[in-house]
């Protein structure tokens, strides 16, 4: 399966979540508003202290990242990037009041900010093989990776979840073999965050402590 075959699937399937429940976390696959947080503030240790930063959120959805961070006091330049221009088009409706923020569904548009993030990009997989999705998952984090001057962070289900409550449409990672991944690849500053009460795990990578 290649990579545009498998952006083609998962385009599709949020697109559908997004029609069925609107720009809410249920329209991009969490199970609640509250969960969606949690792993914002996860994310938020890449720039914890640092509010003027320039920020790419990778698989913006419908945008919800950008309210969280305008009220958590940052200020920097904030640029949503989807697959789907119908994502896109519902984080431009929902957010024009905010001020500094910017969506697109055309990759080619991006330039390279402070930091690169995504949330939930990884975890559907729908029918792809585990090795072709864990593939694309590297490339994806590539791209992020040249997108972040400063460094990037992502998230992802764990591989440690309980056997019987995991899904065969989702993809469980391993979180030692990213980490190894990320620090043999990118960089020896990367933190691994497997301790918030949800079946996943968060990661930072900087270029720089």
């Amino acid at each position: 399966m290649t990579d545009q075959q498998i952006q083609n699937r998962v385009r599709q399937y949020y697109e559908g979540r997004l029609r069925a429940h609107g720009p809410t976390a249920a329209g991009v696959d969490w199970k609640s508003e509250s969960s969606q947080i949690l792993r914002f503030d996860q994310l938020r240790h890449l720039w914890a202290g640092d509010p003027e930063t320039s920020i790419i959120d990778y698989g913006c959805g419908y945008g919800a990242l950008a309210g969280y961070l305008r009220s958590h006091d940052h200020r920097g330049r904030y640029v949503g990037f989807d697959l789907s221009e119908e994502m896109a088009d519902a984080a431009i409706t929902g957010s024009r009041a905010l001020d500094s923020c910017w969506w697109t569904s055309d990759r080619s548009q991006l330039r390279p900010a402070d930091f690169a993030v995504a949330s939930g990009i990884f975890n559907v997989k729908l029918g792809a093989p585990d090795d072709e999705w864990l593939g694309y998952m590297k490339r994806t984090i590539e791209d992020m990776a040249s997108l972040g001057r400063r460094g990037f962070a992502f998230n992802a289900l764990t591989s440690y979840s309980d056997a019987d409550k995991q899904r065969p449409d989702l993809y469980y990672a391993n979180p030692l073999e990213l980490f190894e991944h990320c620090r043999a690849t990118y960089s020896r500053f990367v933190t691994l965050l497997h301790d918030y009460p949800l079946y996943e795990f968060t990661m930072i990578v900087r270029t720089a402590p």
